[in-house]
C-alpha cells in the first residue's frame, strides 16, 4: 500500500484513468462489432455508414493510447476493404 501523498494520487490516477480506457476500449469494440456485422450481413450501406461512425472513434482511442496507431490504421483498412468487396 501506498504511503506517500504523491504515490496515493498516482492510484487515483491510475483508477481513473484505467475506467476511462475501459469504457473507450469498449465503445471502440462496438462501434468495429456493428461494422463487421453489416458486412457479414450484406449491407454495403449500413456497413458503410457505422463505419464513418466507428473510424473517429477508432482514431480518436489510438491518438490517445488506448490502442496502437497502426493496430486501429489496419482495422479500418480492412473494414473499408471488406465493404468495397459486398458491391
Amino acid at each position: 500500500m501506498a504511503n506517500h501523498k504523491s504515490a496515493k494520487k498516482r492510484i487515483r490516477q491510475t483508477a481513473r484513468r484505467t475506467e476511462v480506457n475501459g469504457a473507450r476500449r469498449s465503445s471502440v469494440r462496438t462501434a468495429i462489432k456493428k461494422v463487421e456485422t453489416a458486412i457479414t450481413a450484406g449491407d454495403k450501406e449500413a456497413a458503410a455508414t457505422a463505419l464513418k461512425v466507428a473510424e473517429p472513434a477508432m482514431m480518436r482511442a489510438a491518438q490517445l493510447g488506448v490502442f496502437h496507431k497502426n493496430t486501429m490504421s489496419r482495422k479500418v483498412s480492412r473494414l473499408s476493404a471488406g465493404i468495397k468487396a459486398i458491391g
